[in-house]
């Protein structure tokens, strides 16, 4: 089966990430988002980044308009029904990734692909009770997703070799190398990322050393392009406290447990560099991403 036209459920940065690397490899892909603010947001975002990658020399304006051309925006689930591939790509919670899924399974032709962009939750988990669940996987992009070569495809329990190999090859035709996972919360990356980050917060959290020392270490005693709590405000507290969680509640191991301290920041607002604060303060970023 080929993929030639993309639905992207959810408009923030990782959905309308996926949505411009479907887009500049020729696809055509509809973003849908709950109503005009949300969709207004999402086209700003993709602009936006289409036009940091015409001022890196990476795309000329003609070509950005291009791509940007392929991208059409909605707020009605009906408008998806020709997409021969669906990724969901809506906050990490289960109950509303489930709910989503099965009103898109509603929607879609019985041939269509379905998938979700978690980055913890277990696909069977959330693909239970959809009919045909052999078409339905896995695929974790990584942020940002047009710079970032990497997805995770994710096989479930029923997910069939045939879905899995045209999850590959729409990988590869949009410039990812694709990696195999079974489906375990977590799956490769997170299930070995997670832990560390946690180690460093907890390090953080005891008063062992500053958050600049700590994020030194790693990257000059290690060679990481940053330190862990550096990514932790990347990633954003938020997201990663939802993984730890999903982690934790999965396999019942400490190390994957979010400490006390992440779950005082998210209730405190500090969730990391798109918050403007997090364990590092962001006033420029927050400043410039309002501007």
């Amino acid at each position: 089966m080929a993929i030639e036209r993309v639905a992207v459920l959810g408009g923030g940065l990782m959905g309308s990430g996926i949505a411009e690397s479907v887009a500049r490899a020729g696809l055509s892909v509809i973003v849908r988002d709950v109503d005009g603010t949300a969709i207004g947001a999402a086209h700003e975002r993709i602009a936006t980044s289409l036009g940091h990658a015409v001022e890196r020399g990476k795309v000329s304006e003609a070509e950005a308009a291009e791509i940007h051309a392929r991208i059409d925006y909605t707020a009605e689930l009906h408008e998806i029904v020709e997409a021969d591939l669906v990724v969901e790509a809506v906050p990490e919670n289960a109950e509303l990734k489930a709910g989503i899924l099965a009103q898109v399974a509603g929607v879609v032709s019985t041939d269509a692909l379905i998938a979700s962009n978690t980055s913890s939750i277990p696909i069977a988990q959330l693909a239970a009770g959809l009919p045909r669940p052999e078409r339905v996987l896995g695929l974790h992009f990584f942020s940002p997703v047009p710079v970032m070569s990497l997805v995770e495809i994710v096989v479930a329990l029923d997910t069939s070799a045939e879905t899995v190999a045209t999850a590959q090859g729409f990988a590869e035709r949009v410039g990812k190398r694709a990696i195999v996972t079974k489906d375990r919360s977590g799956f490769i990356v997170n299930m070995l990322l997670v832990p560390y980050l946690m180690a460093a917060v907890r390090m953080y959290e005891e008063g062992f050393a500053t958050a600049e020392d700590i994020d030194e270490g790693m990257k000059l005693g290690c060679g990481h392009p940053m330190g862990p709590l550096t990514l932790a405000d990347f990633i954003g507290l938020d997201v990663l406290y939802a993984i730890g969680d999903s982690l934790y509640e999965e396999f019942k191991q400490t190390e994957y447990a979010p400490p006390p301290l992440i779950k005082r920041m998210v209730a405190s607002g500090r969730i990391g560099r798109k918050a403007g604060r997090g364990f590092y303060e962001y006033e420029r970023e927050r400043a410039a991403a309002s501007a």
